[in-house]
């Protein structure tokens, strides 16, 4: 309610007094019920996957179906394939070989991305532009579920659509706050999971309980939600206080203070390199061998020229 209640205060209310002011309330609205989506796929707070699906069914984010995010996420949520650039959909690391054939300019754009300031700025374009590629090919190829997950997506485009034809916030405005949004959410995910040999060893903890924890809804302590994948956000700090060694242990101490530790170290010097540091070079596998790679290695392929097109 209160996820609502600021998203229309924003585009509203807020937005009159001063655009930058609705913008920046609309665009923290928009990650927060990324949140409540990200719960919702999780089975919270109801037991009905259809009355959590309700409860976010309006496309506030409008670039994600809930239904597609739902279907990589537990994708995603296959610990040992974690980081794989192909299995796991929701890998930054991109295959060595595909990364020699990619352009400087593409190169360029993507190791920006691997920073923290670059992935907030144009870490949302780049992951919806890949995200959309994906997509239809999917679509192109006759995948029912991503079409109908589209449709039910743009049934939930027309509630915002009305509410946005009448509100103070234009068009323009929601996108910047659409952006905005996308760019918080990717503070969330800059390290969520590492290269490691250990599939164990691959996902984060960070000791922070300000307000990017609130409104990550305590995904910060990752390991946890990975290991405990079907307890509310609420739960999980008491959790891992209990058990804080454990988890520790657990992850090999892949651990931060705070957020504010990661803007110190990353914001303008990358984690990681950009192909996968433990990815055999030249391992001979194709896309049909990967399943889904061969969607990985279109979008990999077409990016030098999509990412030029969008500057």
């Amino acid at each position: 309610m209160a996820t609502y209640a600021l998203w229309l205060l924003g585009t509203t209310l807020l937005t009159g007094l001063w655009l930058p002011l609705g913008i920046v309330a609309t665009g923290i609205a928009i990650a927060q019920f990324s949140s409540l989506q990200h719960e919702a796929l999780h089975g919270h707070p109801f037991r009905s996957e259809r009355l959590n699906e309700a409860l976010v069914f309006p496309a506030l984010a409008l670039t994600v179906p809930y239904r597609r995010f739902r279907d990589s996420h537990l994708q995603h949520h296959h610990d040992p394939l974690l980081t794989d650039p192909y299995d796991d959909p929701e890998s930054n690391y991109f295959d060595p070989a595909v990364w020699a054939r990619l352009s400087g300019p593409a190169r360029t754009v993507l190791r920006l991305n691997n920073t923290l300031l670059g992935r907030i700025v144009i870490g949302p374009i780049l992951g919806n532009i890949l995200w959309l590629m994906g997509d239809l090919r999917l679509m192109r190829q006759g995948d029912a579920a991503v079409k109908q997950a589209w449709l039910l997506h743009l049934a939930g485009l027309i509630p915002v659509a009305l509410w946005l034809s009448q509100a103070a916030m234009s068009w323009g405005g929601y996108l910047l706050a659409a952006w905005v949004g996308h760019g918080l959410l990717k503070i969330r995910t800059f390290l969520e999971h590492r290269a490691h040999e250990a599939a164990r060893a691959r996902t984060v903890v960070i000791e922070d309980r300000g307000p990017l924890a609130l409104l990550f809804l305590n995904n910060n302590l990752h390991v946890v939600h990975h290991m405990h994948p079907k307890v509310p956000w609420y739960r999980l700090p008491s959790i891992y206080a209990a058990n804080r060694e454990h988890y520790l242990r657990r992850n090999a101490g892949y651990v931060y203070r705070s957020y504010a530790e990661i803007f110190g170290l990353h914001l303008l010097r990358a984690k990681d390199p950009v192909p996968h540091p433990l990815w055999p070079f030249g391992s001979g596998q194709t896309a049909e061998d990967r399943g889904i790679a061969g969607i990985v290695e279109e979008r990999h392929a077409g990016l030098a020229g999509t990412v030029a097109q969008q500057g």
